[in-house]
Order: structure tokens, then C-alpha cells, then sequence
């Protein structure tokens, strides 16, 4: 069978898979692609092949339509108990069944089945490549309760200076004590890099909240609530409109 290699006009394919919503970032379609599983008009395709305005693409033989219209972006508030997943084989409650139906729609990265607060639901793959990857670099905001109280000022100290956790040093961007514990920022996504490193410096998180991710913020969503993005959260995000 021929080989579908780079092509002068249309859209490259990595993009055309994570935008149709069938490929969670651009980083597994290109996985995809590489072994074999995505031919363009019947041909096998290589990286860095381009889809020409009607061509036909496939992935495991299935066809793949071409994403129309503008990408969906909703905040929602992920409450305590619910998995940050598209699916759970055990039949727990995803953040998918409290937003609309969309083809393609699946979390922005991930909030421990305990914790809560804003979640970012797309079905634009290339959105999700942005905002979780490490070498972007987005900040996470969270406000965090802790069973001993307020975080002391050297606790804070020693997060802000970085702490030891078993995966490595873990260092707060920003931290300030708050009523019942403290608010951090960090730019990583460890799993439950907040609890472990409150509990390096001693104390136990009852509650946490994320409040932000990147430019956007929770506001006054309630758990269980979402919204779409406003214009402006979608220029942050680096669309048009």
C-alpha cells in the first residue's frame, strides 16, 4: 500500500485528529500515526502528512469526520467524589455526565477523585496539548484546609523553598497562609502533588479546591455547575473568538 508523506495544502493531520476529537492531544495521534493506524484517502500516513480539503481519514479502519465550528471550552466544578475521566469501567460518576453531550469532549488533565474545583472540558485536542504540558508551564491555583489549622510561616517557607517528595523536589511558585490552612500556586500536575507536599512539612489536607487554571478562574460556579467560556477566556486560550 502506498505511503501518504508531507503534502503542500490542507491541514496537517496530527491537528485534524486532535480537532475531530478521536485523538486526545496531538502527541498520541502522532502515536497513532506512527504505528500505522491512520491512512488518508486508503494510503498508510506518515508524520507531518497534511488532509486536503474532502480526503478520507481513517483510524483503525473507522472513519474520522472533519471537526466544524469552533471548539467547545466549558469550566466546570468538579466535585469531591467524581473522576476527572471520559469513562470509568467501575461505573463511578464522571465530570462527563454532568456537562452536555458533545462528540469528542474529554477533561483537561486531571483533579484527584477527592479534591474539587475547575476543570477544563474541550473537545479541541490541541487545547489539551497546551495546557498540560510541561514545558508550557501553566499556573494551578489552589486554596487548601488542613486539619491542623493555618500552615505556619515556616511551613510556608519550606514549600516555597521546595520540599523532598519520592518522585522528586516539589516547589510552590507562590503560598500565603489562609484561614485553615494556606493558598498555593504551582505549575506542575504531580498526583496529589498538594497533598504530599503539605504533608512533607506536617500537616494533613481535609479540603482542596483548585481555583484556577492557567487565566481562568472558578468564580462562583458551584460543584456541579459549569459554563462555556466568556470571549475573553477564549482569547486567553489563544483562539480568535
Amino acid at each position: 500500500m502506498s505511503v501518504v508523506a508531507n503534502g503542500d495544502g490542507g491541514e496537517r493531520l496530527q491537528r485534524f485528529l486532535a480537532r475531530a476529537g478521536v485523538a486526545p492531544s496531538r502527541r498520541k495521534a502522532e502515536a497513532w500515526i506512527e504505528a500505522g493506524r491512520v491512512t488518508v484517502d486508503g494510503a498508510v500516513a506518515t508524520l507531518g502528512a497534511k488532509v486536503p480539503t474532502g480526503a478520507e481519514v481513517r483510524v483503525d479502519g473507522t472513519r474520522v469526520e472533519r471537526a466544524h465550528g469552533r471548539p467547545t471550552v466549558l469550566l466546570l466544578h468538579k466535585p469531591a467524589g467524581v473522576l476527572s475521566a471520559a469513562s470509568d469501567d467501575r461505573g463511578r460518576t464522571t465530570v462527563l455526565e454532568l456537562a452536555p453531550r458533545v462528540p469528542g469532549l474529554h477533561p483537561v488533565g486531571r483533579l484527584d477523585l477527592d479534591s474539587e474545583g475547575l476543570i477544563l472540558l474541550t473537545d479541541d485536542g490541541d487545547l489539551t496539548q497546551r495546557l498540560t504540558h510541561p514545558r508550557y508551564e501553566h499556573a494551578k491555583r489552589y486554596r487548601v484546609r488542613c486539619r491542623q489549622g493555618t500552615v505556619d510561616e515556616g511551613a510556608l517557607g519550606r514549600l516555597a523553598r521546595g520540599v523532598r517528595l519520592d518522585d522528586g523536589l516539589a516547589r510552590a511558585d507562590a503560598v500565603r497562609p489562609a484561614p485553615g490552612g494556606c493558598a498555593l500556586v504551582l505549575h506542575e500536575g504531580r498526583n496529589r502533588q498538594v497533598r504530599r507536599m503539605l504533608a512533607a512539612v506536617g500537616y494533613d489536607v481535609t479540603r482542596l479546591l483548585r481555583t484556577g487554571v492557567a487565566d481562568l478562574r472558578l468564580g462562583s460556579l458551584k460543584p456541579g455547575e459549569w459554563r462555556e467560556a466568556t470571549e475573553e477566556e477564549r482569547r486567553t486560550l489563544g483562539y480568535d473568538s
